[in-house]
């Protein structure tokens, strides 16, 4: 199976990209499953109903979100009624949506996706080992579903490489969001699972994590707040992980994407 996940979607650069170049890598590598991260893609906080049907209508297969899960109220409204859009798995008990979801491609497999986040330096929620655990134990990889991925929202790379190393061998991959710079530590873990620490955002690199330069820099610099936080408007990159499983499941080869903007190009080799 070929898998395609694209990192962090940041207000409208991110989104126009993804528009630009996803339908036709989706023919051209003949991807099997698109997963994105949607949680900046609407001004960089959050998401709306018209951008997920975008995204649906570009050739993406499910969402998954963060920290920023809500930041669109109207989220709230309707993701109960989307089981293709993925809040974390450790939200309160109660809260709307699912952290996990088992999508059926166009070919009739099935894909496990799961979204949690990381504690350290984040939010103090429920233990994304242990529900992860309870998720993958459920759905078995192999057995009850072709393929297991796992966006790990989180902060640290500690926090990321000992969640890799504890999922080794039952997931597909396990790739990293929401510091939206790309790490170049794609690999296949020794039990065959693909990972990432960070498969970067998509959108305008010439920014500060994907948001116009000026107002961060000046926080930084005054630490004091002043105008809103806005997305970068330049050309962007799409940034990414591509995976390709094995009968089993398990990844037997990954690459790193790259395409646009400002960053120097990637492509898988194996999908030509």
């Amino acid at each position: 199976m070929r898998i395609l996940f694209i990192g962090d979607i940041v207000g409208r650069a991110g989104r126009t990209v993804l528009r630009q170049e996803l339908p036709a890598l989706r023919k051209g590598w003949a991807l099997d499953c698109v997963i994105v991260n949607g949680e900046n893609a609407a001004g960089g906080f959050g998401i709306n109903e018209q951008i997920l049907h975008d995204f649906f209508s570009n050739g993406v297969d499910c969402v998954t979100l963060g920290n920023h899960a809500f930041d669109q109220r109207e989220t709230l409204n309707f993701i109960d009624d989307q089981p293709r859009l993925i809040r974390p798995l450790n939200y309160p008990r109660g809260t709307p949506g699912r952290g996990a979801s088992l999508i059926e491609t166009a070919g009739g497999a099935h894909v496990l996706v799961i979204n949690a986040l990381g504690r350290l330096f984040m939010d103090p929620l429920d233990d994304p080992f242990a529900l992860v655990e309870a998720e993958i134990s459920a759905c078995p990889l192999g057995e009850a579903c072709d393929a297991t991925v796992v966006d790990f929202h989180a902060e640290t790379t500690s926090e990321k490489q000992a969640f890799g190393h504890f999922v080794d061998g039952r997931v597909s991959l396990v790739v990293g969001s929401h510091t939206h710079v790309p790490t170049a530590d794609h690999q296949i873990l020794p039990q065959g699972t693909g990972y990432m620490t960070d498969a970067g955002m998509t959108g305008d690199y010439d920014s500060v994590i994907g948001m116009e330069k000026t107002e961060p820099v000046r926080r930084f610099t005054r630490k004091v707040p002043g105008a809103r936080l806005e997305p970068a408007a330049g050309p962007a990159t799409l940034c990414g992980v591509a995976v390709e499983t094995n009968a089993r499941g398990l990844a037997a080869k990954i690459a790193p994407v790259r395409i646009g903007g400002r960053l120097s190009p990637a492509r898988p080799d194996f999908w030509g």
